[in-house]
């Protein structure tokens, strides 16, 4: 047979903690959402930019909490008594609730539900609540004096955890020397991190042929001696 098959596998990421590498950019974050019974009113807003790590970490306390997770799109819908009645709830995305007033209202109840039941809410977004757009005061007031927890930028050794992750949910393997030759040069950003590797992958797929130093100097512009 000529030539390399290519299949199309489905990408599947990894959530649980033994899959999140812990550095200096996320232990704080980490160690907050572990100390969950201790949160102020029983809720904490985990702010960081869009690939940096807030889904995997919601996964995570949601299994220690035994949480429901909800994106903030979907409160408008959801029956919220009924995701309130375990007494855990992450709702994830929380930035794109703002002008969405039926949205917004759903928070704003979910968020007294939570409080009248002793419960515990999680709420993750790209930034802190000031930005998110909010017209509705009840809820900004409520959500502005809610404790913060940011994932910082990443340094080298998350972004290294990062790719390796990356390409492992892909089921891809690469050269040894990759990662750190990648981590070198690279945007310095989680979501560069993941436009990377998705690009790889598609580039790999398309010429059918394995990622490597070339085809990464090529997607970066640069020479493989570089």
């Amino acid at each position: 047979m000529k030539g390399q098959l290519a299949f199309d596998l489905p990408i599947r990421p990894a959530l649980s903690r033994e899959d999140f590498f812990i550095s200096p950019a996320n232990a704080l974050a980490l160690a907050s959402l572990d100390g969950w019974r201790d949160w102020p009113r029983g809720k904490m807003v985990l702010v960081g930019p869009r690939g940096s790590g807030k889904t995997h970490l919601a996964h995570i306390w949601a299994a220690q909490a035994e949480a429901r997770l909800i994106p903030a799109e979907a409160l408008a819908r959801a029956d919220l008594p009924a995701l309130a009645a375990d007494g855990a709830v992450a709702v994830e995305d929380a930035e794109r609730l703002g002008g969405d007033r039926a949205a917004e209202e759903a928070l704003f109840h979910l968020h007294n539900l939570m409080l009248e039941r002793a419960g515990a809410l999680l709420i993750t977004a790209a930034g802190p609540p000031r930005d998110w757009g909010l017209g509705l005061a009840d809820l900004k007031s409520r959500m502005q004096a809610a404790s913060v927890t940011r994932l910082e930028a990443p340094d080298d050794a998350l972004l290294s955890a990062m790719l390796v992750k990356l390409f492992t949910d892909r089921q891809i393997a690469v050269p040894g020397m990759l990662v750190p030759w990648l981590v070198a040069r690279m945007d310095r950003s989680c979501e560069a991190a993941r436009a990377l590797v998705a690009a790889l992958d598609a580039r790999s797929l398309a010429e059918r042929r394995p990622i490597s130093r070339q085809m990464a100097a090529e997607l970066l512009g640069l020479t493989a001696t570089e």
